[in-house]
């Protein structure tokens, strides 16, 4: 089995540069890079987790705290772990799955147990209890949410207030005056995820700015009450109505409501679907996708926190990034020009 010697003596360089090429710990110029990796792939050279973790005293993986509530959709949380374990896997990182069993404690066991070297925190809330712990467990540590208070803290998430503001624009974009919200769970409405709220401000001050009258009824996945909040909209509607939701049994059902009164999506209404984007909702030519994109915010959140973790000194102002969403214009819309923003008087 070869080792960092032969990889080291096949690139010409000498030991510690080969550690330093795979940790990223010191900067070493592109063509001894090149050489070193060329080295290890021709070699298929791997290193032994369990002894650099005793060299380094590092575990080599990252802690994944998911609290485990009825807000959790845990199909839409897979889509964030599978991507999260395989990013941390191509940078040689084990993740540990930390649920809410044990509350503030299993955060403390974990880095006090040094069982991992970082931590993502999932399912943020707008006064979530974990900050004050983050804050003195003295490890790297990155939120997949914001916080009402996120100074000091690192933070990713999609951008669910500009995710709200292009559903209008959109909605404005193909004429309409009037549209509907339809969805996001009763019990998360007012719940303490805050990116509910952040959506729904920003598609508000985007109807306010363009003129465009927005209500939000909040359904469940059941016919009636999704035809009831079809009803609603089409009896309000002065023109054209439309419709947005994130849940993907609203949007397969929309269609059918729709041509059921008589109404072809993408002329005489539009569908709009934000979120990710599954297979059942690519399948869904009638709609507009409105993707916030949970793969680059998974990929970005460990790649953010490898980078916290290698620095000699991590920033300590906190970061923010916010991932903009993606817009995929299907047949459910019924024009895609957007209005340019009015200037205020």
């Amino acid at each position: 089995m070869p080792t960092s010697k032969d990889v080291a003596a096949l690139a010409g360089v000498s030991q510690s540069t080969v550690s330093y090429v795979m940790t990223g710990k010191r900067p070493i110029s592109e063509k001894t890079r090149l050489r070193v990796e060329a080295a290890i792939e021709q070699l298929t050279y791997r290193p032994n987790a369990g002894a650099r973790a005793l060299a380094s005293r590092k575990s080599q993986v990252i802690g994944l705290v998911i609290p485990i509530t009825p807000e959790v959709h845990l199909g839409s949380i897979m889509e964030f772990v599978a991507v999260i374990a395989a990013t941390a896997r191509r940078f040689d990182h084990d993740v540990l799955l930390v649920t809410d069993q044990e509350g503030n404690q299993g955060l403390e066991r974990v880095v006090g147990q040094q069982l991992c070297d970082g931590l993502i925190l999932m399912q943020v809330q707008a006064d979530d209890e974990r900050i004050p712990v983050v804050r003195k467990l003295g490890v790297p540590v990155v939120f997949i949410g914001i916080p009402n208070d996120s100074t000091g803290l690192n933070c990713i998430d999609a951008d669910f207030a500009r995710a709200g503001e292009l559903c209008v624009e959109e909605m404005a974009g193909a004429g309409h005056t009037n549209g509907v919200i339809i969805g996001w769970r009763p019990r998360l409405v007012g719940s303490r995820l805050n990116y509910v709220d952040r959506f729904l401000g920003g598609a508000n001050a985007a109807a306010e700015r363009l003129g465009v009258s927005l209500e939000h009824l909040p359904a469940t996945s059941d016919r009636r009450s999704i035809e009831a909040a079809v009803d609603s909209c089409i009896a309000a509607s002065q023109g054209m109505p439309a419709f947005v939701s994130p849940d993907v049994t609203v949007l397969e059902l929309l269609p059918r409501i729709l041509h059921e009164k008589g109404l072809e999506p993408g002329r005489d209404a539009s569908v709009i679907g934000v979120g990710p984007v599954p297979d059942t909702m690519l399948a869904l030519e009638e709609t507009t996708i409105l993707d916030i994109q949970p793969s680059l915010v998974s990929q970005h959140a460990v790649e953010l926190l490898l980078r916290l973790m290698t620095a000699d000194h991590p920033d300590a102002g906190g970061t923010l990034e916010l991932i903009p969403p993606l817009v995929t214009h299907r047949h459910g819309t019924a024009g895609h020009s957007v209005p340019a923003p009015q200037s205020a008087s």
